[in-house]
């Protein structure tokens, strides 16, 4: 049986990785000029994390290097086991050809073992809810080729939507032209964003103002949400936990008490990205 990773751009919470036994990446970012690696939450300050990102101290992210990979896998196939990976979107990092690279070298290495991965076309929980449910499923004794089948089939049923206040850190991004992002922020308006079937992230609609972005969220949870007794709900924020309980308490009254919703911090790969204030949700919908 194969040992299953995902990575820390997923961010599933290390109290899920934990129980389910999931190996994973720790992706690097960098703060005022130090590199650090995300634990999935469970070292993590995020008030400290915002808190500088709010006072304009650097920050970034960057890819690992093939060698890092390689110091990565080469225990596990060492150990006479082999690897599948769930990946976040290879459409937003660079770092998948350095992974290859490594996969490479790995294969000549080690040529009885396989290194498998399958992209979830997505960043954030939406990765992270599709990286669970495949852990689940690896777990029960599926085979890889049912993991992988799975992974890209439910990846079509997973929906992110999200907002974010400061439009600038998307423009550096570059997931935000330079007009938009600056007519954006004088006029107020609010863009929602999500990521589209190639793993990109994409504009799907605007409102004006903070509140009425939120309520955006909520109409398409209304709208696209299926079987939510069956897959959690996850609502992500960037330091505006009042934004986050807010769509839970709306949520809720949807689809009732019993569901099961995860509400914690975008991590810091991510933050860097959308900034402070972003909020999003992720939920299971119907495969369009």
């Amino acid at each position: 049986m194969s040992v299953f990773f995902t990575d820390s751009n997923s961010e599933l919470w290390y109290t899920v990785v934990d129980e389910l036994g999931i190996k994973y990446i720790s992706m690097p970012y960098m703060l005022d000029g130090k590199e650090y690696g995300y634990d999935l939450g469970k070292t993590y300050d995020a008030d400290a994390f915002f808190s500088a990102l709010r006072k304009g101290v650097k920050s970034s992210t960057m890819s690992l290097n093939p060698q890092q990979y390689i110091d990565i896998f080469e225990p596990v196939l060492k150990d006479g086991q082999d690897i599948l990976y769930v990946t976040f979107s290879s459409g937003m990092s660079g770092t998948f050809e350095f992974m290859r690279q490594a996969i490479d070298t790995l294969k000549q290495k080690y040529p009885e073992r396989t290194i498998r991965y399958v992209d979830t076309l997505n960043i954030s929980m939406g990765a992270g809810l599709i990286a669970y449910e495949a852990a689940k499923l690896h777990n029960s004794g599926a085979s890889d080729d049912e993991v992988i089948k799975f992974v890209e089939d439910f990846r079509n049923e997973v929906a992110v939507y999200f907002t974010a206040n400061d439009l600038m850190y998307l423009k550096r991004g570059g997931r935000l032209s330079a007009t938009t992002a600056i007519f954006g922020t004088v006029l107020g308006i609010k863009p929602v964003l999500s990521v589209s079937k190639q793993g990109k992230i994409v504009p799907v609609g605007k409102a004006m103002g903070r509140k009425k972005s939120l309520n955006y969220l909520l109409d398409r949870f209304k709208q696209e949400a299926e079987n939510v007794a069956d897959y959690p709900i996850s609502i992500l924020h960037a330091d505006c936990e009042q934004d986050a309980k807010y769509l839970e308490s709306n949520i809720r009254k949807i689809v009732g008490e019993d569901a099961t919703i995860w509400v914690h911090p975008i991590g810091p790969t991510v933050s860097v990205h959308c900034g402070p204030d972003t909020v999003g949700i992720i939920f299971h919908k119907a495969n369009k």
